[in-house]
């Protein structure tokens, strides 16, 4: 029990940690928009140029959550991987190969996942 909620607060730490890095960026867009909004005289450019700063700031956020989520999970995930094929190798020696090569398929499968949560980031920034 206190290895999982060790191992939560971690997880917690760690997305508290990225998401601090984003928000700069989100603040530095804020303060952008609001020197354009007072720079502006007419009314009908303020409000594409707010337009346009809450969807980028949107943007950012779903790209921020997405990567946020999948790499947090990932690693999660993999070191869950990594314990217990180093649990089950420190039991059985002799199964060491197959224990191995399973747990590298599976590590791969965990990767690919993270690879396309970066692509669906990317995807909302630039596409969206």
């Amino acid at each position: 029990m206190k290895k999982s909620v060790k191992r939560l607060a971690a997880f917690l730490m760690v997305l508290l940690m990225m998401t601090a890095t984003v928000l700069p960026v989100l603040a530095d867009e804020e303060t952008t928009t609001a020197a354009a909004t007072e720079t502006t005289a007419e009314s009908e450019d303020v409000a594409q140029i707010n337009a346009d700063a809450k969807t980028t700031t949107g943007k950012a956020y779903a790209a921020a959550a997405v990567i946020i989520i999948a790499s947090g999970v990932g690693a999660f995930a993999m070191s869950m991987v990594i314990g217990k094929s180093a649990d089950g190798i420190a039991r059985q020696p002799e199964a060491g190969g197959n224990i191995q090569s399973t747990m590298m398929l599976g590590l791969v499968f965990i990767e690919t996942a993270i690879i396309y949560a970066l692509i669906v980031a990317i995807l909302i920034v630039f596409v969206l």
